[in-house]
């Protein structure tokens, strides 16, 4: 299988890169690391602007081939960076051949269904990338901190036993298997930001005037609960991370290194599929010659 991403790349993929989660603590992981990497902000956006238009070339191959399908899962504490990675990581690739869809609480109809259910019908189509804004593990990070959520869900009261987290992990984690199985390429990212740069992203919200409508009191309130989130993230990590369906857990407290590493890692899996443009029958190439001597005949 032919590779065009280097060593490098990969080996600083690997950093972040998480696919047995049994020995894993976030802890492991510093928000503020670069890999001891420094760029300046021109720099970094022209580095970004290299992986963005090997996605481009990549997804453009990814939709012709038509065999598999990319599912990409962002999760993260507010002002990790999640809409701005989404948009500048994702900046090059054809709009058609890409969709996002971001999960707000669940819906009157949602409740009635089970808790994939309303992602389920979001997975992208063989040869497009689908792009999730938070996932199907909302239901075991924000539920899990405030399980008062689980009453909206009319669940029979027999299925609310003390082990329902890690039925819900295990259930995840064998739906992924089964969406590798059926040719879907699924990354996970968790955008892991320190409390401290959460706190001065907040107070930009508040004094930027530009960015007061990205400010929520519910965001503040959620920071009460800081601790009992790193512990459930830790926890879904650890259940769900997989070879086939790993967890990149992104330093997020600079903004450009979560965007480049997002990108690479993007890339890489992209690149380890060996995509390729069909292949014509020799019919349809005579069908092109054809095709050739009735347009040039024009002239």
């Amino acid at each position: 299988m032919a590779r065009t991403l280097d060593k490098r790349t990969r080996k600083l993929l690997d950093r972040y890169r998480i696919e047995d989660g049994r020995k894993f603590r976030l802890k492991q992981i510093d928000p503020a690391d670069t890999a001891g990497i420094k760029l300046d902000k021109d720099d970094a956006k022209t580095l970004l602007g290299t992986g963005t238009e090997f996605l481009a070339a990549q997804q453009e191959k990814l939709y012709a081939d038509d065999r598999y399908s990319m599912l990409l899962m962002f999760q993260a504490m507010d002002a990790a960076g999640k809409d701005s990675t989404i948009k500048h990581v994702m900046s090059g690739v054809n709009p058609q051949g890409c969709q996002v869809t971001s999960f707000k609480h669940p819906g009157p109809e949602a409740l009635d269904h089970d808790f994939l259910w309303r992602h389920q019908d979001a997975l992208p189509e063989r040869g497009r990338i689908g792009i999730h804004n938070r996932s199907w593990y909302e239901e075991v990070l924000v539920v899990r901190v405030h399980p008062k959520i689980l009453t909206a869900q009319k669940l029979p009261q027999e299925r609310l036993g003390k082990r329902i987290w890690d039925q819900r992990l295990a259930d995840i984690a064998a739906y992924e298997r089964y969406l590798f199985n059926q040719g879907m390429v699924v990354l996970k990212f968790f955008l892991h930001v320190s409390k401290e740069e959460q706190r001065k992203r907040f107070l930009e919200r508040i004094d930027e005037p530009e960015k007061n409508w990205k400010f929520s009191m519910g965001d503040v309130a959620e920071r009460a609960h800081w601790n009992d989130y790193q512990a459930a993230y830790e926890q879904a990590i650890r259940a769900t991370a997989a070879p086939h369906a790993p967890w990149y857990v992104v330093p997020a407290d600079n903004k450009w290194f979560t965007r480049l590493v997002v990108c690479a890692a993007v890339a890489a899996a992209l690149d380890d599929l060996d995509l390729r443009f069909p292949v014509l029958s020799e019919a349809a190439k005579a069908d092109l010659e054809t095709a050739r001597r009735l347009l040039l005949s024009e002239e």
